[in-house]
């Protein structure tokens, strides 16, 4: 397995919508290992395909305590929405930079793992926010484009300021 560069905001790709997966062979299945291992050793509890500058509708996430449930989400829907929450978010590709994001609390969701076996899921809690941050990635939306117009704001002077040091 290899760890895989994090593109970083404003890297265009991060804006781009994903193409759906066709083919499961191992070349993706070489990929989502080599995703498993990036979103590890980068501390990241999700890891969408264009944050490491593949335009493909994967995505890899474990949200346990003890990193041994990875989730392959390889061109997932979201079926059904409920509930809200707010919480703080982080992003891979916006380190050092957080803030609170209001998501749907559980979702329904359907897509295929690595083997191209399609499944359906329910997630509830942070398993749902992360999932629901995975796919916008997949969409080219990112956490921060669910900021109030405010905290968009204040987000590009930090940038800003970051980028100048």
């Amino acid at each position: 397995m290899s760890v895989l560069d994090i593109k970083k905001f404003p890297d265009p790709i991060l804006r781009q919508v994903a193409t759906p997966v066709t083919e499961f062979d191992t070349t993706l299945r070489r990929l989502v290992d080599d995703m498993i291992e990036t979103m590890y050793v980068s501390n990241g509890v999700g890891l969408a395909a264009p944050q490491i500058g593949v335009s493909k509708r994967i995505a890899v996430v474990d949200v346990s305590e003890d990193r041994t449930q990875q989730l392959v989400v390889i061109n997932p829907t979201i079926v059904s929405r409920t509930g809200s929450d707010s919480a703080e978010e982080g992003c891979l590709s916006i380190p050092e930079y957080r803030d609170t994001v209001t998501r749907s609390k559980e979702l329904k969701l359907q897509a295929f793992d690595h083997m191209g076996k399609q499944y359906e899921l329910d997630a509830q809690d942070l398993l749902a926010r992360c999932l629901q941050h995975e796919i916008d990635h997949l969409d080219g939306v990112l956490f921060i484009d669910h900021l109030s117009r405010l905290k968009r704001d204040m987000f590009r002077r930090w940038f800003k300021k970051r980028a100048e040091a």
